[in-house]
């Protein structure tokens, strides 16, 4: 295999040559595209890049637009193709087991169901190469099926900060089996949220396409009406749980699984995610000017320093047995300790 470097800018440098060309990155702009330099739409999708080096990149005939090398200066235009491409194989292909513990809650001949710990990515990508998900069960299981996109025994994913539960396809049959059950939306996932404000009503749906957003590409965000077609359908149940006055804990079934779906669902109805970074939910968006308050927030920060958000329950029928199985995690330490502060403080407090 051949070795490579990993530089600041997730743009990796080959230590040997090649005629052959491998795709880093892949992007489509939209229709309605602005004119942009190249250089600078490249800074909205690559997480991690710097601008100079995606300039060298393009000095260095890395960056096509529709199959054609072009300067950093080049103006994007609707519709166009743009890819990075490398004389090397993305990192993500190069996959490495790793002796990295997994707490795995069942497992079979089948499959198996982990509870992923807040801060791991499940697999590897741009800036994480190693200590992912897909690192640790490519050292302890043999064989894995790959996915569509090439990813070993994944059937669905969470997000690095999130924490909860995944399963893991061992066979061939059985990662068609769940995956069609995943795009059936036959699954059950229920997830704990804590979120800003006073969620009004006890229950509820989001429904709104999911897509990019627009000038953060780091972000999704919500489409409607005449712009619906700029996302995909999304579809989220909610339940209130537990009011503190200024923050409320919720479930949310995801009857769909978008990227960041729970977090943008339950922003775009006025009720971010509490220290959801990404999406603004780091900052006080709901309770006092009193410096206390903001102290008690600061503190709850600093218990919770991810995003409120857990993977409770998960429910599949079982590919082989045809049996239907359902499981559930208890809400690790850093949220419960910040919903029991918040429980203490509404009690004393007159919101």
């Amino acid at each position: 295999m051949k070795t490579t470097m990993m530089q600041e800018n997730n743009f990796p440098q080959p230590q040997e040559e090649t005629d052959d060309l491998y795709e880093h990155y892949s992007f489509t702009a939209e229709k309605g595209q602005q004119p942009l330099r190249v250089d600078k739409y490249l800074m909205n999708f690559i997480e991690g890049a710097t601008r100079n080096k995606i300039q060298q990149a393009a000095k260095d005939g890395n960056i096509y637009v529709n199959d054609k090398p072009v300067k950093s200066n080049y103006k994007v235009k609707g519709n166009d193709v743009i890819k990075v491409l490398f004389a090397y194989p993305p990192y993500e292909n190069l996959l490495v087991g790793e002796d990295i513990p997994i707490d795995v809650v069942y497992e079979d001949d089948d499959l198996l169901v982990v509870n992923k710990p807040a801060g791991m990515v499940v697999h590897p990508g741009h800036g994480n190469y190693s200590g992912t998900l897909i690192n640790a069960l490519i050292y302890h299981f043999d064989n894995l099926p790959k996915n569509s996109n090439e990813r070993p025994g994944l059937v669905h994913r969470i997000d690095k900060d999130t924490s909860g539960l995944l399963v893991v396809a061992k066979t061939e049959e059985a990662m068609t089996h769940l995956s069609k059950q995943f795009f059936d939306k036959t699954s059950e996932r229920i997830y704990y949220a804590l979120v800003w404000g006073n969620v009004e009503e006890d229950e509820g749906t989001v429904e709104g396409n999911i897509g990019r957003h627009p000038k953060n590409r780091l972000q999704n965000t919500v489409y409607t009406g005449e712009d619906a077609d700029k996302g995909k359908p999304a579809v989220t149940h909610y339940k209130v749980l537990e009011r503190f006055g200024y923050v409320t804990l919720v479930s949310c079934q995801l009857e769909t699984g978008r990227t960041h779906q729970i977090r943008v669902h339950m922003k775009h109805i006025g009720h971010t995610l509490f220290n959801d970074e990404r999406y603004g939910g780091e900052r006080i968006l709901k309770g006092t000017t009193f410096t206390k308050y903001k102290q008690f927030v600061d503190n709850c920060f600093k218990i919770l320093p991810r995003q409120a958000l857990h993977a409770k329950t998960l429910g599949f029928i079982h590919p082989r047995t045809g049996e239907k199985m359902s499981f559930n995690s208890e809400v690790p330490n850093d949220i419960s300790e910040c919903i029991e502060k918040w429980r203490n403080y509404s009690k004393h407090v007159d919101m």
